[in-house]
């Protein structure tokens, strides 16, 4: 699978740094030259995966795994920097070898397409927990991050973005794709699909399911303090001010398109595969 050059994602004077396509997909600059190395990462059987498309709720979805899994506090979590203890497969840090040096059970991120992860991982070795979004809440969450990362300060409008997302004109390629790859494996033995919209409608079975999955054993007891104190994540996380400042500004954006009237985003359900 060759890399190529790819137009970058808004005009030249917003990106210094280009996109590039490997295998069809635009992946970001970081990722290129690595993907055998990725493809040949060795794997544990004890490894937990976590995977999502880009603003798909992973930082919460981390949280909640780390908390599980581990049997941690929800308040030490608080103290904790607990980016530091899921690295992204593919990011520039801390990079491959010390990931893959880290010691067992390793818990591992990545936005990488199904394809592109790990060949292990499509032999059922490791845990994968996948987790797709709405994607008419990812788009704008998505739009901030651009808008936010210095070294992308993305000043299109909104609906400019959205039609480069539609157009899979992103880093990570198609979030159609994306998810309906990791759909297509759900029924694998190693991989539990997730909805970031469970962890707010029936937080205790997205608990429950997690526990089963990840081969934790606990009595009723357990598992609803457990989902207790999984809630108490998610509370904090909602309402940490800048949570609540993405909020402010989502409705400001989705006001501003239609002169103060709110307006909603339709342009989804063409492609949607289970929302």
């Amino acid at each position: 699978m060759a890399e190529s050059e790819a137009d970058t994602p808004s005009t030249p004077i917003e990106f210094e740094s280009k996109y590039f396509e490997f295998d069809g997909v635009r992946l970001p600059p970081f990722c290129r030259g690595k993907m055998e190395e990725i493809a040949n990462f060795s794997l544990r059987s004890s490894d937990i995966w976590i995977v999502t498309y880009p603003k798909s709720g992973t930082s919460l979805l981390q949280e909640v795994v780390y908390l599980v899994s581990q049997g941690a506090d929800p308040d030490e979590i608080g103290l904790m920097n607990i980016d530091e203890q899921l690295p992204v497969l593919e990011y520039p840090q801390p990079g491959l070898d010390i990931i893959q040096e880290l010691s067992s059970p390793r818990l591992i991120k990545s936005h990488l397409p199904y394809r592109f992860l790990p060949t292990a991982m499509h032999n059922g070795e490791a845990k994968v927990i996948y987790m797709a979004r709405n994607p008419k809440d990812l788009v704008v969450s998505y739009y901030q991050f651009h808008r936010s990362l210095r070294t992308m300060s993305y000043r299109g409008t909104f609906q400019e973005f959205c039609r480069r997302f539609m157009n899979d004109k992103l880093g990570y390629g198609s979030w159609f794709e994306h998810v309906q790859e990791f759909w297509e494996h759900r029924m694998d033995s190693n991989v539990l699909f997730l909805k970031y919209e469970d962890m707010y409608k029936d937080l205790g079975t997205l608990v429950e399911q997690l526990a089963r999955f990840l081969g934790v054993s606990c009595d009723k007891a357990q598992l609803e303090g457990m989902v207790e104190s999984c809630n108490q994540l998610i509370e904090q996380c909602c309402n940490s001010e800048a949570l609540s400042m993405c909020r402010a500004q989502r409705n400001e954006d989705v006001e501003g398109m239609a002169g103060g009237q709110r307006t909603t985003v339709l342009f989804w359900p063409a492609r949607c595969l289970w929302l």
